[in-house]
C-alpha cells in the first residue's frame, strides 16, 4: 500500500573485480533480468570502465515505456549515473505534469503543512529523486531501493509495528537537498560532470526507484512516476502491485541488481530489509523486445524533456565511471591518507572538474571570542580522517554482504562554525553518506554550542532565521498566479527553542548563558522523534518534532522546517517561476504571495541542513568545542563508533584533541518527568573483523 513522499562509493571496487555477480534466483524469470546489459549497450565485461552509455540509457527508458504502454498508462522516467548526473528524463505521451505528496491520504483528517498534501510538485523532480535514491543508497555490497528507504525512515521500524523505535535512517530523506553547499549542480551545455549531484526533493521513499548495475557494478538508478502520488509504503505485511515499481522493474531488465546483494538478503536490527514487491514475472511487456527510443519519438509516443537545473532535454547522455576522476571521486594521495603504521588506507577523495581535491585538510577558523589557538589545525584534521578511515577498514559493515565485509563510509570534519576542514572516504561507500556525514558533523557542532558567545549559541541562531512559510495545496487547475500560504499550522523555529527549554526544565538550554552540553547526533535524534523516548507511542513528542496531527514523514519538525522554504523555492525554479536557490539551505524566506524569494539572515553553520540519525560527535580541545566529526555509510552503530573511537584514537596520537569530557555529554542530562535519558553513542558489541574484542567504546 503506497501512501506518501519522502523526499561514495564503488570507488576502488572498480579497480578490483567488476565482473561476475550475475545474480542468483528469486524466480526463474528474475534470473534473466540480472547481469549483462541488452545488446548494443556497454560491453558485457566492463573491467575498470563500467558506466551507462547513451545507448544503455535509451534501452532502460524504452523498456519502461513498453511496460507503461502495456498497462495503458503514461509515465515519467528518469535515469541517473551513480553520482547523480541526470542522463535522461523522458515523458511518455499523456504523462501527468504533477504529483501529490501525501503520507496520510488514507486518514480521515489528512495532515497538511510542510510538504504534505502539496499537489504542484513536478513529476520530473519526483522521478529524478527516486532514481538518485536508488543509485545513492546502493553499492557493490548492497542494492537498496526507494522501497527499502520507505522501510527505514518511518516513525517505527518496521512500519506498522507498535512500541518500536524509529527507522535506522529516520531523517535521511532530508539530505542531498537542492540547496546543499556540498552537492554539485548541472552545468548547461556540459556533458556529465563531477558529482555527487543534488536531488530536487532529497531522498525518496516512494516505491519505483531502483539501482542499475552492469556486471555487478552499481552504475546508476532509474525512477518512475506514473500514479500521480509521491509517497511511501506504510504497511509492509503485504506485497503490493505498485505501478511505478512494476514499470521500474521492466526498465532494469538487463541492468538489474545482483540478487545476492539485494536488500532482502540483508538484516537490520535483526529484521529483513525490503527490496521490491515486483518481479519480472509480473511484467505485461517483453522488455528485450521494446521499441527503440527513435521509434517511440517518431510515433509521438513520448519525448525527452528539459528539467531546469538537471537536464537539457536534448537526448540521452552517457554517465561517468565511478571511482575515476570524471565522476568526482577518485583514489586519494597514498602518502597523505596513511594509518599509524604508515600503510596506505586505500582512501578516496572528492575532486572538482580539474581533478583537484575539493576538501584537503586545512586549518579551522578562529573559534568564538578570538580564541585562535583553539582552532583545529590541518594536521589534526588529517589525523582525524586517517584514524576514522583506518577504523572503518577494521570494522564489520552492517548493511552489506557478504558478512564480515569492511565498513564503507564517508568522513567529514568541520570547525566550530560548520566550515568544512576535510573529507575523505573508503572505497565503495554509499554516495548518500557524503552529504549526510557533513550534515552530521555540523549538527553535532551546532547543538553543542550552548554557552558560546551571544549571537553564536544555537538559540540565537534559530531565533535569527526567518520563519517558514508553508504553501497550501492549489485548487485545480493549478494557477501559479494565485498562491496561498497556510495560517494553520504556522511553524516557528524560535518555538523549538522554547519547547527544548521546557523539555529540559532549563530556561538557559541552547542559550549563550547556558552550561555547555555535548550533543552527538544520536542525542539530537532522540529530541527529534515523534515520541520520547523513541518507540513507546505513549511518550510525548521530542522538542524538535512536530506534535500529533501535524507530524508526518514530510513534515518532521525542526529538520524539515529549517530547509522547507529553500526546497519550495527550488520547486518554483524548476517550474520556471523564480531563480534557483542559493547553496545554503537556511535563511530563505520562502514562497509567499506578497514576498518573492529573498535571502535573509543566512548563516554558514548549517548550509546543507541538519541530520537526525546517529553518526557524529563534537570535537573538543580539553573543555572547548573546536569542531565536529561525522560518519555515514554502512550502519548507524558503526557510524557512531567510527566517529567516537576515531576521535579518541586521534587524540591519543596527538595529545591535543579529545571527545567531550563524560560529564559534559548529553546522556548526563536529567530530564524532568522522564525516566529515560538521551543517548550519546552506541557502539557495536563485537565490531572488528578477525577479533572478538567487545565493548570497545567503554571507558572513553
Amino acid at each position: 500500500m503506497k501512501q506518501a513522499l519522502i523526499p561514495l562509493l564503488l570507488g576502488a571496487f572498480l579497480l578490483t573485480a567488476c565482473g561476475g555477480s550475475g545474480g542468483g534466483d528469486i524466480v526463474a524469470a528474475e534470473q534473466g533480468a540480472v547481469g549483462n546489459p541488452a545488446s548494443g549497450g556497454t560491453p558485457a565485461t566492463c573491467g575498470n570502465n563500467c558506466f551507462l552509455s547513451s545507448v544503455d540509457v535509451e534501452k532502460v527508458i524504452a523498456q519502461a515505456v513498453a511496460e507503461a504502454e502495456a498497462r495503458n498508462v503514461s509515465a515519467t522516467i528518469a535515469v541517473v549515473d551513480r553520482v547523480g548526473n541526470v542522463l535522461g528524463v523522458f515523458e511518455s505521451t499523456g504523462a501527468e505534469s504533477f504529483v501529490t505528496v501525501t503520507s496520510t491520504a488514507d486518514l480521515g483528517s489528512p495532515v497538511v503543512g510542510g510538504l504534505e498534501s502539496l499537489n504542484f510538485i513536478p513529476a520530473t523532480t519526483a522521478a529524478i529523486a527516486k532514481a538518485i535514491t536508488g543509485a545513492y543508497l546502493s553499492t557493490g555490497g548492497n542494492a537498496f531501493t526507494t522501497r527499502t528507504a520507505s522501510q527505514i525512515v518511518q516513525e517505527n521500524f518496521n512500519p506498522g509495528e507498535g512500541n518500536v523505535s524509529s527507522g535506522p535512517l529516520f531523517g535521511v530523506q532530508f539530505s542531498q537537498l537542492p540547496c546543499s553547499d556540498f552537492s554539485q549542480r548541472f552545468q548547461a551545455g556540459a556533458t556529465s560532470t563531477v558529482g555527487p549531484h543534488r536531488s530536487p526533493l532529497g531522498l525518496s521513499a516512494d516505491p519505483g526507484g531502483l539501482p542499475l548495475y552492469i556486471d555487478g557494478v552499481n552504475v546508476g538508478g532509474v525512477g518512475i512516476v506514473a500514479d500521480g502520488i509521491y509517497g511511501l509504503d506504510k504497511i509492509i505485511t503485504d506485497f503490493d502491485q505498485n505501478l511505478d515499481e512494476l514499470i521500474a522493474t521492466a526498465a532494469t531488465v538487463g541492468y538489474a541488481a545482483p540478487t545476492d546483494i539485494r536488500a532482502d538478503k540483508i538484516t537490520l536490527v535483526g529484521k529483513t530489509a525490503r527490496f521490491s514487491d515486483a518481479v519480472v514475472a509480473d511484467l505485461q511487456s517483453t522488455p528485450g523486445q521494446a521499441d527503440s527510443i527513435a521509434t517511440i519519438q517518431a510515433a509521438a509516443r513520448g519525448a525527452f524533456v528539459e528539467v531546469a537545473g538537471y537536464f537539457d532535454g536534448l537526448g540521452a547522455r552517457a554517465g561517468t565511471t565511478f571511482g575515476q576522476a570524471n565522476s568526482g571521486i577518485r583514489p586519494a594521495d597514498a602518502a597523505t591518507f596513511v594509518g599509524a603504521d604508515g600503510q596506505s588506507l586505500d582512501a578516496f577523495v572528492f575532486v572538482d572538474q580539474a581533478n583537484q581535491n575539493r576538501y584537503p585538510a586545512r586549518d579551522g577558523l578562529d573559534t568564538p571570542a578570538g580564541l585562535a589557538s583553539n582552532a583545529l589545525t590541518a594536521n589534526e584534521v588529517q589525523t582525524l580522517l586517517n584514524e576514522a578511515i583506518g577504523l572503518a577498514n577494521q570494522s564489520r559493515a552492517q548493511i552489506r554482504v557478504p558478512a564480515g565485509t569492511q565498513a564503507r563510509v564517508t568522513v567529514s570534519i568541520v570547525d566550530s562554525n560548520g566550515n568544512i576542514l576535510g573529507m575523505g572516504r573508503t572505497r565503495d561507500g554509499p554516495v548518500f553518506g557524503a552529504d549526510v556525514s557533513l550534515q552530521k558533523a555540523r549538527t553535532a557542532t551546532f547543538f553543542s554550542g550552548t554557552g558560546r558567545a551571544p549571537g553564536e549559541a544555537p538559540a540565537d541562531i534559530l531565533r535569527g532565521f526567518p520563519e517558514p512559510l508553508y504553501m497550501a495545496p492549489m485548487t485545480l487547475p493549478i494557477d501559479f498566479a494565485n498562491l496561498e500560504t497556510l495560517n494553520n499550522p504556522l511553524p516557528s523555529l524560535s518555538r523549538y527553542v522554547v519547547d527544548a527549554q521546557i523539555f529540559f526544565g532549563d530556561g538557559d538550554a541552547l542559550e549563550s548563558t547556558g552550561t555547555p552540553v555535548a550533543f552527538a547526533d544520536r542525542s539530537g535524534g532522540n529530541l527529534s522523534r515523534p515520541n520520547f523516548p523513541d518507540g513507546p507511542t505513549s511518550g510525548p513528542p521530542g522538542p524538535f518534532s512536530k506534535p500529533p496531527g501535524e507530524w508526518s514523514i514530510f513534515s518532521v519538525g525542526l529538520q524539515s522546517d529549517l530547509v522547507y522554504n529553500s526546497v519550495i523555492q527550488h520547486v518554483a525554479h524548476v517550474l520556471g517561476l523564480v531563480g534557483d536557490v542559493p547553496q545554503n539551505c537556511t535563511g530563505n524566506t520562502g514562497f509567499s504571495p506578497t514576498n518573492a524569494f529573498t535571502v535573509e539572515n543566512s548563516v554558514s553553520n548549517l548550509p546543507n541542513g541538519i541530520q537526525i540519525f546517529p553518526g557524529s560527535v563534537p570535537i573538543y580541545r580539553n573543555n572547548t568545542l573546536v569542531g565536529g566529526i561525522g560518519v555515514s555509510g554502512d550502519g548507524v552503530d558503526q557510524d557512531d563508533m567510527i566517529s567516537f573511537l576515531g576521535l579518541h584514537r586521534a587524540g591519543e596520537r596527538l595529545g591535543t584533541i579529545n571527545n567531550a569530557p563524560p560529564e559534559m555529554r548529553a546522556d548526563q542530562i536529567v530530564i524532568p518527568g522522564q525516566t529515560s535519558r538521551l543517548r550519546y553513542v552506541n557502539c557495536p558489541q563485537t565490531p572488528f573483523i578477525g577479533s572478538n574484542e567487545t565493548e570497545v567504546c567503554n571507558g572513553i
